[in-house]
Order: structure tokens, then C-alpha cells, then sequence
């Protein structure tokens, strides 16, 4: 039995499922969980001593690469100072003032400890700001576990959702309103119908809950115009995407597009974390200023702002500011995403895929399915993601890792790239595409 089976069935004695977050249970791609034991720059090594090169890093904070000297040596420096204090440090002021120099959209931040945290509050934040209750959100979008959120969509475009998970109560999430994602008329319709209720429109740039889907600028351009024009709060979830897709976030990316652009929250974890659990809500003082002390909204957090976790953020956001740092990035995830789709061609198998900085996604449509049409001939919400070959995804994902290469196990997940990826990594990769394709 190798060891990666037995610590399965024994975790799954001790832990539900086996696991403490339902992806990594292999149960969308099936087989056994990989127990991972230990990792260095671009590489995971499981319990059994088999080394992967890594496209998951963490789902998305390794954007460094695992164990980086210069984050390791501040958190070793962090961790003599004491692990946590539950009182102010001038550390978590330097990290505020580190975001907030690098998303100009925002004012003041609040740190918190979770990505979940973060979205939850930044809602309640939007309903104390406007003495609404209603908020938008988009399926296919993953805000994290908050009870509000754990919807999906109604039978019309502009119906409220209802609860997929036991232990939400329907009248918990009868505020929610859940659209098709990239649908403007969607966008429109509920505004129309409700416009004067809807507090919030919360909303993943980049999705990378359901792979690598990008909103297209038509339905940012609705987001933003139709919150103004009613008195809602845009909110952009960037918990994935933020200091990931680019050093000023997905949020720059609209920005260049569409001048004057910016969205009143934004959300942000993993990468200012660097690994550590640790994420933020920021927008301007006006809103910000709603929260307890100085406000009605209250949010509080015993390891808020901790000073270990704070030292491994700052070090990461540090590093990633050296000049020609995302240029690099982007164009070795561009080589990787290349050379998987040509490896698909010389095996004549359907394969689609986008990246953005140290993100990417692919997909392997279905014959029936023809994206040309779409905006980089990809899928654009979730119905016509979850639409396409996730046998054939099933199948890729284990010649892959049979062949030393971990991706996301589920193909609804982005993966990711670190600078600490080589050439050769990526070559690797290609060449174990080719032959699993093949397989």
C-alpha cells in the first residue's frame, strides 16, 4: 500500500471526507488524494517521495514559488518576535500602505484572516453603506463559504437563488440575486426590477472558481454604469486574481480598458498573504469609515493583521514589484499555455485556454460545443463551462500526475505559475501533455 492510500484512510477516520477543503479529495477526478510532505520553488514532493512540478501553488499564494529565502528569512525573523500579540503592529500598517500604493481604486484596507472573511464582510460593509439589503452575485463566482453566498441560480434571469448547502436556511439567501455571468441583459433586468434594493454587485474579474473565465469588457462596463446609476456598490473579488493577474490586480487590467474605471471594494487574499492565512477588504474612507470603531458595521478578528502572517505578505508584495518580475511571469505562463494547446493539436484532441499573468485555464470542448464566436474563442460563464468534457479533463488530470505534473483536480479550477518555474519545467510539462494526450 503506498503511503499516500493509508494516510487517506486514515484521515478519513479522523476528518470528514479525509480532508479539511473538499477539492483536494480527488472526489470530481477520482482516485486517491496526493499527502504532500514537503515543497521547494516550483515543486511538490507527496508522501510517498514522488516529486510534481506544481501548478496549483497553494491555489494561488506561492506566487514566488515555495519557499522562497528572502519570505522564509522574514517569517523566521517574524516568528522570534512572537506568533501573535491581539494588539496593533506597526508590521500591518506597512502591508495596508503596501496595497493600498498598488490599487489606487482603494483608500484605507482592513486586514482579516480568511478570503471567506473578507468577502463576508465586504459585504455587510456595502448594506450598512447603503441601507440595502439585496446583493448580486454571479454563478460560477466563489466568494467564499459565507451562508448568503452558498446559492445558485433561480429559473429566470433576475430570481432570487436558493441555498446549495445544507444548513443555509432559504430565508438567509432570499436577498441573493444569482445571474449568468457575462450577461449584460441579465445585469440590466435585475437592476430594472430591483434596482432600488441592491446594495452590492460582487463580482471575480477573472473567475477562477469555475476554471479561467474573464468578464469581457461590455459586462464590466454594465457592472460599473449600472451601480452608479443606482446607487450600489460595485465590489471586486480578487482573492484569485489580485497581485496574481498583475501587480495592480484584474482591476488595472479594466482600468487600461476602460479610463477611469475602478470598482468601490475590492477583496483580496492569497497572494498578500504569501502563503499565510491572511486577506483584505479595501475602498475609499467614505465607505471604509462605516466600520467599527469609527462606524455602525461591525468586524473584528483575534489573528487579524497576524504578525507572522503580515511578514510573509509584505515580503511576497515586496518582491513582486522588481522590475521585469510579471513580464517574466506572464511570459513563461504564456509558454506553458502554448505549448498545451499545440501538444493538443498534434494529438488532435479539442483543448481552448487564456492566461493572464501567473493564471491560466484550459478546456477540452465538447464536438457539439464551438466557442469561435466568443470573445478568444473561449466559454464565458458557467453553464458552458461545466458543459464540456470533464471525462476527458478526468483522464488528462491523472496522465498528468502520473507523469510528475500536479494540476487542479477538478476541471472548474484555475491553476497557477510561479516565478520559480523554469523553462524546463514548462518543457516538461508539454512533454507530458503530448504523451498523456496521446495515451
Amino acid at each position: 500500500m503506498s503511503r499516500n492510500t493509508e494516510l487517506f484512510e486514515r484521515a478519513q477516520r479522523v476528518i470528514p471526507g479525509g480532508v479539511n477543503s473538499p477539492v483536494r479529495a480527488f472526489r470530481a477526478v477520482g482516485g486517491t488524494p496526493r499527502f504532500i510532505q514537503r515543497a521547494e520553488g516550483a515543486y511538490l514532493v507527496d508522501a510517498d517521495g514522488k516529486r510534481y512540478i506544481d501548478y496549483i501553488g497553494s491555489w494561488g499564494p506561492m506566487i514566488l514559488g515555495h519557499g522562497h529565502p528572502e519570505v522564509v528569512e522574514a517569517v523566521q525573523r517574524a516568528v522570534t518576535e512572537g506568533f501573535s500579540y491581539g494588539a496593533p503592529t506597526e508590521r500591518e500598517i506597512e502591508l495596508a500602505e503596501e496595497i493600498l500604493k498598488l490599487v489606487p481604486s482603494a483608500e484605507q484596507v482592513r486586514l482579516v484572516s480568511s478570503g471567506t472573511e473578507a468577502a463576508m464582510t465586504a459585504i455587510r460593509l456595502a448594506r450598512g453603506a447603503t441601507g440595502r439589503s439585496k446583493l448580486i452575485k454571479f454563478e460560477g463566482c466563489y466568494h467564499g463559504h459565507a451562508d448568503a453566498l452558498l446559492v445558485k441560480a433561480g429559473s429566470g434571469l433576475a430570481t432570487f437563488g436558493h441555498p446549495t448547502s445544507a444548513g443555509v436556511p432559504a430565508e438567509v439567501v432570499q436577498h441573493t440575486l444569482v445571474l449568468p455571468y457575462n450577461d449584460v441583459a441579465a445585469l440590466e433586468a435585475a437592476f430594472a426590477a430591483h434596482g432600488a434594493e441592491i446594495a452590492c454587485v460582487m463580482v471575480e474579474p477573472i473567475a477562477g472558481n469555475m476554471n479561467f473565465v474573464r468578464a469581457s469588457l461590455p459586462f464590466v462596463q454594465a457592472m460599473r454604469q449600472l451601480c452608479t446609476q443606482h446607487g450600489a456598490l460595485l465590489v471586486f473579488d480578487e482573492v484569485m486574481s489580485g497581485f496574481r493577474v498583475a501587480l495592480g490586480s484584474a482591476q488595472s487590467i479594466y482600468a487600461k480598458a476602460l479610463p477611469g474605471f475602478a470598482p468601490d471594494l475590492s477583496v483580496f487574499g492569497k497572494v498578500i498573504g504569501g502563503g499565510m492565512p491572511l486577506a483584505a477588504f479595501a475602498g475609499p474612507k467614505d465607505v471604509m469609515g462605516k466600520l467599527a470603531p469609527l462606524g455602525p458595521v461591525y468586524q473584528a478578528g483575534t489573528l487579524s493583521g497576524n504578525p507572522v502572517a503580515t511578514a510573509c505578505g509584505l515580503a511576497t508584495l515586496k518582491l513582486i514589484q522588481r522590475p521585469g518580475f510579471f513580464e517574466a511571469l506572464g511570459a513563461t505562463t504564456r509558454s506553458l499555455v502554448d505549448g498545451l494547446l499545440g501538444a493538443a493539436r498534434a494529438a488532435g484532441v479539442p483543448m481552448v485556454g487564456d492566461c493572464e499573468g501567473g493564471m491560466f485555464g484550459f478546456f477540452f470542448p465538447k464536438p457539439e460545443q464551438d466557442f469561435s464566436a466568443h470573445p478568444g474563442g473561449l466559454p464565458q460563464n458557467y453553464t458552458e463551462v461545466m458543459a464540456t468534457d470533464g471525462p476527458r479533463f478526468n483522464a488528462f488530470f491523472h496522465g498528468m500526475l502520473d507523469r510528475g505534473v500536479y494540476l487542479a483536480p477538478a476541471l472548474y479550477e484555475a491553476g497557477f505559475v510561479s516565478a520559480a518555474h523554469t523553462a524546463g519545467d514548462i518543457a516538461a510539462t508539454v512533454a507530458a501533455a503530448a504523451a498523456a494526450l496521446r495515451g
